[in-house]
């Protein structure tokens, strides 16, 4: 698998993240398949949260014996710095390890929620902390609606984060508003060695009124021909990303695997993407 720079981190990281929304309520095999088969295609970075249901505990068990094999990021959602400080130690024992590559700050979507992470009081000085202490080595910060581009710019220019998990996908960036937005992203995570990674690469649409197949809140491309142009969409025209998370379900992670192994130019990307005619935002 493809490797690339996780901006100042240094980390050479594979440009699948293995997403762990998709163990949230597994079995222990379940999980255990999953992340071994991940490993065995190359996946070296892999991001859970403690808000990702029972993923942290089923990955805890597996942690230990890959420890020094991999790059382990999690989340934290909570808005006060006690809150997140409790959280992130609990993450610790959860995953059955010492510390994390990198600890985000989970759902930065708006402005409000901007001003939440940056009032008194709020979650970053627990990040600090957890840092200086060596429980985590790296903050970052994610985010999912179509501002969050936005948002992460401008978190960028109040603090020196060292990643952005942020969304990106051939029908958000056909939107001149979102495009503009993720381009002033992009030139300050270039400016600062920010670490880039991105989410939602292969979101086709909501689900709406049909029946859920997958464990993704939203409907994904689930077939061989768009999951592969969709990652090699992402990955072809913005060589700055470092990789793309995966979706939130087991199922489509050999779909994701053989895409990445088997990429197609940005031009027939476009040509295969530009032809899905339910193609929409799942940001409603």
């Amino acid at each position: 698998m493809e490797l690339r720079r996780f901006g100042r981190t240094n980390h050479q990281s594979s440009v699948l993240v293995y997403g762990a929304a998709g163990l949230s309520a597994v079995s222990q095999q379940v999980a255990d398949a999953s992340l071994q088969s991940a490993l065995e295609a190359g996946i070296n970075h892999f991001d859970t949260a403690h808000n990702y249901g029972e993923a942290e505990d089923r990955m805890g068990p597996w942690v230990p014996g890959v420890r020094d094999q991999i790059f382990l990021a999690t989340k934290t959602q909570q808005r006060t710095k006690d809150a997140a400080w409790a959280e992130i130690n609990r993450s610790l024992e959860r995953l059955d390890t010492d510390h994390v590559d990198l600890l985000q700050l989970h759902a930065v979507c708006n402005d409000d929620d901007l001003a939440d992470i940056f009032a008194d009081g709020g979650p970053l000085p627990a990040l600090e902390r957890a840092r200086e202490e060596g429980l985590i080595r790296f903050i970052g910060i994610t985010g999912h609606t179509e501002a969050a581009p936005r948002i992460h710019a401008e978190a960028l220019r109040r603090y020196d984060f060292d990643s952005v998990l942020t969304p990106l996908n051939h029908q958000l960036y056909s939107e001149p508003e979102f495009a503009e937005n993720f381009h002033t992203l992009l030139d300050l995570v270039e400016q600062k060695d920010v670490g880039l990674r991105t989410i939602k690469a292969v979101a086709r649409r909501p689900w709406d009124d049909q029946e859920r197949r997958y464990a993704t809140w939203y409907e994904p491309f689930d077939t061989q021909d768009l999951v592969t142009a969709a990652v090699s969409w992402v990955l072809g025209k913005f060589p700055t990303i470092t990789g793309i998370a995966t979706a939130g379900e087991s199922r489509l992670l050999p779909l994701v695997y053989e895409a990445e192994a088997n990429r197609i130019s940005v031009d027939e990307a476009d040509s295969v993407l530009s032809r899905v005619d339910d193609y929409r935002s799942i940001f409603v």
